[in-house]
């Protein structure tokens, strides 16, 4: 009978910002496949499963790693970040989703909204083995830079990989958005951590990114909020990338 379940017990826990944690794991093998998510349930919630995608590829020994974001009266995303503690044992379920990178293909345009971010890593660390992989156009966003959350993993990931580019994507360049106790305790041990706001565009996802298109020979992946995926995909459609060349998966 083919497993339909896997543990992974929690090895680190980090707190980004108030409503954004990192969680990696060790565990059984989960055959998930790059840009897929999964189903989470955690010790505080049992028989609430959370769907989660994992930023990190498939991995032999068990290594998993999720970013979490907590939404406003969700009560696993917000045990997640605030009270997840290593040694928690997480059981992991379901595999599925419809991103996926053809590494024959033509480039490829990424678009992550908050922690939509975390399948795209996935496929970018899983490109690293490939002997030529397409170009990736990566558009990442959120209200503020703040936002950002992974900004010195993506800036370290652009300078490394000639073949990647990040595009960072902020709806006010002005707003530096409400104090986060916790970005700053990141920002007095290792310093600034966002882009330069130079580096930045301004607008929403959607927008900034058909501002780009049309894409008509690319590979588009989307992911976010639902909203943000729906309004990413018409905005793209209507300015005539085709439709069948979209793939996406809303997080919540």
């Amino acid at each position: 009978m083919q497993q339909e379940s896997w543990t992974a017990t929690v090895v680190e826990h980090h707190r980004l910002r108030e409503d954004v944690a990192v969680v990696r794991l060790i565990g059984d093998a989960v055959p998930f496949r790059a840009g897929q998510y999964v189903d989470v349930t955690v010790p505080q919630f049992p028989r609430l499963p959370r769907r989660l995608s994992p930023s990190l590829p498939p991995s032999r020994d068990g290594k998993l790693e999720f970013h979490v974001r907590s939404v406003p009266g969700g009560w696993v995303s917000g045990a997640i970040v605030a009270e997840t503690a290593p040694g928690d044992v997480w059981t992991v379920s379901a595999p599925r989703g419809e991103m996926r990178v053809d590494e024959d293909g033509p480039a490829v345009v990424m678009v992550a909204g908050g922690t939509g971010l975390a399948p795209m890593r996935s496929l970018i660390l899983d490109l690293t083995l490939v002997e030529n992989p397409p170009p990736v156009y990566l558009f990442v966003g959120g209200r503020t830079a703040r936002d950002l959350y992974a900004s010195d993993l993506l800036w370290l990931l652009t300078q490394q990989l000639p073949w990647l580019t990040t595009v960072p994507v902020v709806e006010s360049i002005g707003d530096d958005g409400a104090p986060d106790e916790w970005y700053d305790r990141i920002v007095e041990q290792v310093g600034p951590v966002n882009f330069h706001e130079d580096d930045l565009l301004e607008g929403t996802l959607a927008d900034v990114v058909a501002d780009h298109g049309p894409f008509t020979d690319h590979q588009v992946l989307v992911c976010g909020s639902p909203g943000m995926v729906a309004a990413t995909r018409d905005r793209l459609v209507a300015g005539g990338t085709p439709a069948e060349a979209l793939l996406s998966d809303p997080i919540h």
